[in-house]
């Protein structure tokens, strides 16, 4: 659970309570024309031409003497007429009006603005987002993740750093479940809101300008979400959890899901009959490089490098598929999927084969995940330049009175400054018959720079190249397996730039909430009871609390300026001479170890830890004279008791009381 300041009293859930208060994450920096926002219209790509032009074609010789047949142009008759006519009439008709709905107003949740300079994310430091120290051993990642590579500038922005460094690392690694001592030769960031804010349901929206260049493929930007049972990079918190969404007991679901619908005991306070875990929403992940459309692995593609990926992956993944570089047959994948002007399917990826080395019985535990996703053109102007990214995400419903008993199955829209990318509707995941849904999980937000083998490198590695080890600073056969351009772009950092990131919700919708563990879908009991998978060997627990000051400061810092020295200035904290070294000591709402973070918290804590009194335990009256003979009965029992019975047990023992000195010595 996040972090608290001992002045704040979380509200617990009741019917008396307006729990739509969400304003402790939202930083004061927003503007006030952000404060509410409607959903986008989604517009479809135009259909494509029947006849597309093919080289093969009749030559324009042919062409030139080919006589089109043409049916006679039809206009409106004065009168009307008493025989149908051959053609349809092209004259004005009057329709009936679609019926209107009042716009739907969603109103600000979260918001990090990102304006105070020289905030830093290390665990502890931030309350709304924790910067990994850790090395990153999923989707051959060639980078370590490091805290100091995630800071906000003086711009107003937050900045992700990518560059060639070492870093020697002697650890444990998840994936090959042994320790090992490597050298990473990149270093990065990933901003990660783990169990401190979720949400369920709602729109989320950043401004962001993209790192690197756009033609040189390497650098894998990603802003996404993923369910709070899944702490990313944490691998064994994410064997048989990601990304299932799923409430449907079957074969499959009973031994390939760790949490399933078939569950009929309720464990660390999970409802039975309700299946869990930690399905993924990929606002984007960006590739760059300069494949072109119709060209090499985008050969059947219209569209190609850079792109935007948006998907949504989930299990249990579809069964029979497409094959990857090949549009689905009819009945191989999902309907109800439209897609924007400039995108395209992306059939390069159609998702994951799970597998993990302790699974005894693979045939049943192992299982498909899918990713429904489609990629969206780019340009030069995206890297580097601030546009933005939208994800809108509606939660299932089941049918009950207060919705006239009607189910509702939820959908996912993406946009690119505000044009369509995707929408996923429900109805075409029921239609698959897997059992997948639209996710219901409490999500958090994630924010990274990974470089990856798997991503953007040369499809092939190159004649006499390894492709082994992957160095900028190395000789031919560790520089020879990235693409052109690379090293030249990244021995200088790269940054992936944030602007703002923002999070509305829907006040009058009780599906939407705040918070990481929820009535319909609790968290905490279970983190809580495997919380060894959500740490690193080494900590303590999976997130420190926020240190509140207590940072180095200088008495010979500008005062008012916005430096860690300082304090963050007058406004902010101030710098306790009287402690040795000299310290923060943070003024009211802010908070970090040198005052730099907005104090940020959830009003509503939905699943707040047991006391004995929520048990059902009542102490006694302690007032009058029963409390009076309790309190004598108590000193009793620490005081004069245990000498008595120390006294009794040495004379079972042999021994006997020493007489007294006096009588000792005869004074």
């Amino acid at each position: 659970m996040p972090h608290l300041p001992s002045t704040h009293r979380a509200i617990q859930p009741s019917p008396n309570n307006n729990i739509f208060c969400q304003a402790s994450w939202i930083d004061p920096d927003t503007p006030q024309d952000a404060q509410t926002v409607s959903p986008l219209q989604v517009v479809p790509a135009p259909p494509a031409p029947k006849h597309a032009k093919h080289d093969d074609d009749d030559s324009d010789d042919k062409k030139k003497h080919h006589r089109r047949r043409r049916d006679p142009t039809q206009t409106p008759t004065f009168y009307p007429t008493f025989e149908p006519t051959h053609f349809p009439s092209i004259a004005p008709t009057t329709t009936t009006p679609a019926p209107t709905h009042p716009e739907r107003i969603y109103n600000l949740v979260f918001s990090d603005e990102f304006n105070t300079p020289h905030r830093r994310f290390s665990d502890g430091s931030d309350p709304r987002w924790t910067a990994l120290e850790k090395n990153d051993y999923t989707n051959d990642a060639q980078h370590y993740y490091s805290a100091d590579n995630a800071f906000t500038d003086t711009e107003g922005n937050l900045v992700i750093k990518s560059e060639s460094t070492d870093t020697e690392i002697l650890g444990f690694n998840d994936v090959k479940h042994k320790n090992e001592r490597i050298t990473k030769h990149f270093k990065s960031a990933m901003l990660q809101s783990w169990n401190k804010f979720c949400f369920t349901g709602g729109i989320m929206e950043a401004e962001m300008a993209l790192p690197g260049r756009h033609d040189v493929g390497g650098l894998w930007p990603a802003f996404w979400l993923l369910g709070n049972l899944a702490r990313h990079t944490y691998v064994g918190s994410s064997e048989h959890v990601w990304p299932w969404s799923s409430s449907v007991c079957t074969d499959k679901s009973r031994t390939a899901q760790l949490v399933s619908a078939c569950d009929r005991v309720e464990h660390y306070g999970l409802h039975t009959g309700v299946g869990r875990g930690a399905p993924e929403i990929d606002v984007f992940e960006v590739q760059a490089g300069s494949i072109k459309a119709n060209k090499g692995a985008f050969l059947k593609m219209p569209v190609g490098q850079p792109f935007m990926s948006s998907s949504y992956q989930v299990a249990p993944g579809r069964i029979p598929r497409p094959g990857e570089g090949w549009w689905p047959a009819p009945g191989q994948w999902y309907n109800n999927l439209t897609g924007g002007m400039n995108t395209s399917m992306n059939i390069i990826f159609y998702g994951t084969y799970n597998h993990f080395r302790d699974d005894t019985n693979p045939a049943e535990q192992d299982y498909w995940s899918d990713a429904i996703s489609y990629n969206r053109q780019l340009n030069e102007s995206h890297f580097g330049k601030f546009h933005k990214y939208r994800v809108e995400w509606e939660v299932p419903e089941e049918a009950s009175k207060k919705n006239n008993y009607t189910k509702s199955y939820g959908y996912i829209r993406w946009f690119l400054d505000g044009e369509t990318v995707l929408e996923v509707k429900g109805e075409g995941l029921n239609a698959s018959g897997t059992g997948a849904e639209i996710s219901s999980e409490p999500m958090y937000m994630l924010l990274n720079t990974a470089i990856s083998s798997q991503w953007g490198f040369p499809e092939k590695c190159p004649s006499n190249c390894p492709c082994k080890t992957y160095n900028c600073r190395g000789g031919y056969g560790e520089t020879c397996g990235f693409s052109e351009g690379f090293c030249d772009m990244i021995n200088k950092p790269v940054e992936y730039k944030i602007n703002y990131v923002r999070v509305y919700q829907d006040k009058n919708d009780p599906k939407q909430k705040v918070g990481c563990s929820t009535p319909e879908r609790p968290t905490r009991k279970f983190i809580e009871a495997h919380k060894e998978k959500y740490m690193q060997k080494g900590d303590l627990q999976p997130l420190k609390p926020i240190q509140n000051g207590g940072g180095e400061c200088s008495v010979a810092a500008p005062m008012n300026a916005t430096l860690p020295q300082s304090c963050g200035g007058t406004t902010r904290g101030k710098c306790d001479v009287s402690r040795n070294p000299p310290t923060c000591s943070c003024l009211s709402n802010w908070t970090g170890p040198y005052c730099l973070s907005q104090a940020a918290h959830d009003d509503v804590i939905w699943d707040p830890v047991e006391t004995l009194a929520d048990l059902g335990f009542r102490g006694p009256n302690l007032k009058g004279p029963m409390g009076v003979m309790l309190a004598a009965f108590i000193l009793f029992a620490v005081t004069v008791a245990p000498i008595v019975l120390n006294n009794k047990k040495k004379r079972r023992k042999g021994y006997s009381r020493v007489p007294d000195y006096e009588r000792l010595v005869g004074a």
